[in-house]
């Protein structure tokens, strides 16, 4: 294999994702140009300043300062371009690439020849051959020849304190031979795992849509586990734990009030609506995306039978949720089930106040004591451990509250119930 002389590597998008791997980049000697269209964001990171809280970069971000900009001019002298951008859906789940799209055309009209152009961002196989190529064709590149187009779907795993982007293992397809082997000397050197080149970058976008819409099944199948156990008086939690003791054939999901974050919710639409495309229907999957997306219903519908049973009508009722990021101990909102549930307690003429220790920001309550004095019921849409540490029988008897639908099955069940407190599980 060749070797190939990179020395400066521009991140386009500095989320997530590309914040991590700038700062990875530049701790393993590259000169780094991290490139932004939120001029806040920007404002922030040249001071030094956190724009999302992540234990990687508390550690990091000052240790290892890169240049930040929001001018597309400074990333001209770069020799590996890496694409770091959202890849949502629109409000009828259908794949926006614009960020994709808008990102590659900045790329394109500001690389120099000979380049690596890296699509980190989790895609649907065939967006670099018929989304990401073409632009770059259009302003004058000829890929494989003075261009070279790869694709590295991230691997990032928010507050993880074990698995961040120095130790995932990766995988990356490209259009050619000298793409892939640029592309695997670059992670090589900044990955402390495994690479694995894919036959084509097709294969490699699919990569990371297999993995989580694995994932968006498995906890699918889980969350009607555990509404079928609801019926039948079965603590679905015990029960995972007790099949988790085989050691194969079983890998332990656990239900909940909903998924969220950027992939689980969001990249198995990115599949249905391109096999569809190419003339094939995922029953399955779309399936399993419906159960998940109907589970902040179900929750909403838990605390209802709760409150019935203290002979507690929803309407006027102050229900307190606790957390509005998706998952605990971090303060990402992206895709949060715990939005959905609020909307649905307003429809049903509840009286919410919300508070999340990660995004007081946003919270209508500033603290937890403050949340619990002013409600009736309770739904914990977030498993913190501001909560599942101070959510005690005795805490919640000394505020008076009669319900508490726990949305995550993180607190003793057992303990709360024998306090005289209704207690509701997904699934127990």
């Amino acid at each position: 294999m060749a070797k190939y002389d990179f020395k400066t590597v521009a991140v386009i998008g500095l989320g997530y994702v590309g914040l991590p791997l700038a700062m990875r980049a530049k701790e393993k000697g590259y000169s780094v140009i991290g490139f932004d269209t939120d001029k806040r964001k920007v404002g922030l990171l040249k001071k030094g300043q956190h724009v999302f809280k992540d234990t990687f970069l508390q550690k990091n971000l000052l240790k290892y300062p890169f240049k930040v900009t929001d001018n597309p001019k400074d990333i001209t002298g770069a020799d590996i371009h890496i694409i770091c951008v959202p890849t949502p859906v629109d409000s009828k789940h259908h794949p926006d690439l614009a960020p994709v799209i808008s990102a590659s055309e900045t790329v394109a009209a500001h690389c120099k020849k000979n380049v690596l152009v890296v699509l980190e961002s989790t895609v649907n196989p065939y967006v670099s051959e018929e989304v990401v190529k073409p632009i770059f064709e259009k302003a004058g590149f000829t890929v494989g020849k003075d261009i070279f187009i790869s694709h590295c779907p991230e691997r990032i795993n928010p507050g993880d304190p074990k698995w961040n982007v120095t130790n995932i293992p990766r995988v990356v397809g490209a259009f050619d031979k000298k793409g892939l082997e640029m592309s695997l000397q670059f992670y090589r050197s900044i990955v402390d795992a495994d690479i694995r080149p894919m036959k084509t970058i097709r294969e490699a976008e699919a990569v990371k849509i297999l993995e989580n819409s694995f994932r968006n099944i498995n906890i699918a199948f889980v969350n009607e586990i555990a509404r079928s156990f609801d019926k039948m008086d079965i603590d679905v939690k015990d029960v995972i734990q007790g099949a988790a003791t085989k050691p194969f054939a079983f890998m332990a999901h656990y239900p909940s009030c909903g998924v969220g974050g950027h992939c689980i919710p969001v990249d198995p639409h990115y599949l249905v609506e391109r096999a569809k495309e190419s003339g094939f229907n995922h029953e399955f999957l779309k399936l399993a995306i419906k159960t998940n997306n109907d589970m902040p219903t179900y929750t909403v519908e838990r605390l209802q039978d709760a409150l019935n049973e203290n002979r507690m009508p929803m309407k006027d009722t102050v229900v307190g949720v606790l957390g509005l990021a998706y998952k605990a101990n971090i303060d990402d909102l992206r895709e949060s089930p715990a939005f959905e549930i609020i909307e649905l307690l307003k429809k049903h003429y509840c009286k919410v106040e919300t508070f999340d220790p990660y995004v007081k920001s946003q919270s209508s309550m500033k603290s937890l004591e403050a949340i619990l004095k002013k409600s009736q019921a309770l739904i914990l849409a977030t498993s913190h451990k501001e909560f599942t540490e101070s959510l005690t029988p005795a805490l919640l008897k000394k505020h008076g509250i009669k319900v508490i639908v726990d949305g995550k099955n993180c607190l003793n069940k057992d303990a709360l119930k024998k306090a005289g407190i209704t207690y509701k599980g997904i699934g127990r």
